[in-house]
């Protein structure tokens, strides 16, 4: 949906009970809070404050949010709307989906990030015993209520892990996006660093970077969002086509366990370890080739620079902190996982990625 703020209130007119869980850092610091807080205070709608971060998406946090709406009187009639990024949306949706054995939820994503990946496709879940999102359910939403507005107060660094998701999406799907993307975010990064460089204020320059190129931006958003519910409604439960949505995802997972293990918290968003795992699938998708005829014939040979090219004009990260043999016991424990296999999806060229079955040996070794 494209309608502003305002339009939630209509979006919520056919639910008569309402119960919202949002994230806190959104509630204290997006600049349009204040219109949820009207829009909720108009219908008298509960609201419930969750942080919202790697260390605090586990079953703690989804049974404090099942308590909560035990208290609140909620019952199978309720709607809960999660009102945040990736991590708000995983929980809530989880919380929703076991809560007296499923009620409706709806998520209004407030960053880049969730609103091209996260809170389309019915994925939920939590992280449990250092290990991400390995606990979980598929249950699509009532909506997902799109608002580019709430863009605007991103920081620099948290759109930008959102733009490796919705990159991700243009390579496994181009439709002619995928250039035209690395064309538009190129140009955004250049002018926000000449913004700098000539003495304006980082935050306002990027705001201002965003907000300007908020039309061309939107269109983006609805194309990633697209290819993403088409891929879904085709493949729900990741049988088959589904899966090709994991590109650079099994490498990602491993990079964000690996840093949340180190004893100096090595710091790493979502969308800076799906740039750098992207990145990896390439050079596996290269290596790959030489040992395979089949896929020599439709391998792109370009292709791992090109991205390397690509992300880093935009100010993407592309260099992975750690050995792929370090990262070998994590990606066996990876979702994506079955019968001593990992399901890893290669890009072969942009819009061409394939599901290739690969032992974390065979790929330690291939990548050595």
């Amino acid at each position: 949906m494209d309608n502003g703020l305002e339009g939630l209130s209509q979006a919520l007119g056919a639910y008569s009970r309402v119960y919202v869980v949002m994230d806190r850092n959104v509630a204290m610091c997006c600049p349009a809070s204040e219109t949820f807080a009207d829009i909720l205070n108009a219908r008298s709608i509960p609201g419930m404050l969750v942080e919202a971060h790697e260390d605090t998406k586990t079953m703690d946090t989804v049974m404090s949010i099942c308590s909560w709406l035990l208290e609140q009187g909620a019952d199978r009639d309720a709607l809960i709307l999660a009102v945040g990024g990736g991590i708000t949306s995983d929980m809530v949706g989880f919380a929703a989906s076991i809560y007296k054995r499923g009620v409706r939820f709806a998520y209004v994503p407030t960053t880049l990030l969730s609103q091209v990946d996260a809170a389309i496709g019915g994925k939920t879940g939590v992280n449990f015993e250092r290990y991400k999102n390995i606990l979980g359910v598929i249950r699509q939403p009532e909506f997902t209520y799109l608002c580019p507005q709430l863009l605007v107060s991103l920081s620099e660094r948290d759109f930008l892990s959102g733009v490796a998701e919705l990159l991700k999406t243009f390579i496994i799907e181009d439709n002619e996006n995928y250039y035209d993307a690395v064309g538009l975010l190129s140009d955004m990064n250049m002018e926000h660093c000449s913004r700098v460089s000539a003495g304006e204020d980082d935050v306002e320059s990027w705001q201002e970077c965003v907000e300007k190129y908020s039309g061309e931006l939107l269109k983006l958003i609805c194309e990633a969002a697209k290819v993403k519910a088409g891929v879904v409604s085709r493949d729900q439960f990741e049988r088959d086509e589904r899966r090709k949505l994991n590109l650079g995802h099994t490498f990602a997972h491993a990079i964000e366990t690996l840093a949340q293990r180190r004893s100096d918290a090595y710091d790493v968003t979502h969308g800076e370890a799906v740039a750098m795992g992207i990145v990896l699938a390439a050079e596996l998708s290269e290596r790959y080739a030489r040992i395979d005829g089949q896929w020599r014939e439709i391998c792109d040979y370009d292709l791992h620079k090109r991205l390397v090219d690509d992300f880093l004009s935009i100010g993407l990260p592309v260099n992975c902190p750690f050995r792929i043999g370090d990262m070998a016991e994590v990606m066996k424990k990876d979702k994506k996982a079955e019968a001593g296999k990992v399901h890893f999806v290669l890009p072969a060229s942009v819009g061409d990625v394939r599901i290739v079955d690969l032992t974390v040996e065979q790929v330690v070794e291939l990548m050595a």
